[in-house]
């Protein structure tokens, strides 16, 4: 049982017999699929045993939910790969004055729908700090969508071409963190540009954008291929935004097998 319920255990027999109040049950039962006229009328008549019972089984069910809801946001938010904040090296990092590792750890940013921009030299653990909070924000039952900027333009195309766009649009607004790795990595044409500028215009004040990307807000121009969409899409990332410099060796030429 887990701090919210109120119960006592008595062995009977050999088992274990668990007594709860019937406000303890009533809230447990709270958010699932039961006629609440049906529980109230139920526990009204149980005995204490009875509803311990109850209770037991109602606590197993939210657990067993928040595990598949954990698992289920895992599954599409389409992660790349596995990365994970335990072991990882955060001395390439530079975070700004005010804002440190603490309120990043923390995922606040993302109550507040606030942006982050991880921007700085190749290797040094862009990806895998984005994908590592990603992953983490799962596990605290919040909805993430993670791409490449290439494969989110991809993505965006297919839709428009089959006139889905606006569901798309709709579902990746469904999350609270939308990743966006890759940003200047490959080129962009205008009309990629002005999808990817839908994405982010859709999300200002409503959700968190994470970017990765090796270009600094200089050369977004190049990206968007457009000055003054480019300028649209930094002023709306700087408003509510943070930028984390990266810098360093690139952890996979100083690890390579190929000397």
């Amino acid at each position: 049982m887990n701090s919210t319920t109120t119960a006592t255990s008595h062995a009977r027999g050999g088992r274990i017999l668990v007594k709860a109040k019937s406000e303890t049950v009533l809230e447990l039962a709270r958010g699932l699929p039961l006629t609440r006229a049906v529980l109230v009328r139920a526990v009204e008549d149980a005995a204490p045993g009875q509803l311990g019972f109850l209770a037991q089984v109602l606590a197993a069910e939210h657990a067993a939910r928040a595990v598949a809801k954990r698992q289920r946001l895992d599954r599409q938010a389409g992660f790349s790969q596995r990365k994970s904040l335990d072991g990882y090296d955060r001395g390439m990092a530079s975070f700004p004055p005010d804002w440190g590792r603490a309120q990043l750890t923390s995922l606040e940013f993302i109550d507040h729908a606030e942006d982050l921009v991880l921007y700085g030299d190749v290797g040094c653990g862009k990806t895998h700090l984005a994908i590592a909070l990603g992953i983490q924000a799962c596990q605290q039952g919040i909805p993430i969508r993670f791409f490449t900027a290439s494969s989110l333009i991809m993505q965006l195309r297919q839709a428009k071409a089959r006139d889905r766009l606006e569901r798309e649009l709709t579902a990746i607004g469904k999350a609270r963190l939308v990743i966006i790795d890759e940003l200047g990595y490959l080129p962009i044409d205008i009309e990629g540009a002005r999808l990817l500028f839908q994405v982010i215009a859709d999300s200002y004040e409503k959700r968190s954008l994470v970017f990765t990307s090796n270009l600094g807000f200089s050369r977004w121009a190049d990206v968007f291929g457009d000055g003054d969409m480019a300028a649209a899409v930094i002023d709306r990332i700087v408003h509510h935004g943070r930028i984390i410099r990266f810098h360093g060796d690139s952890y996979r030429n100083t690890h390579a097998l190929m000397k």
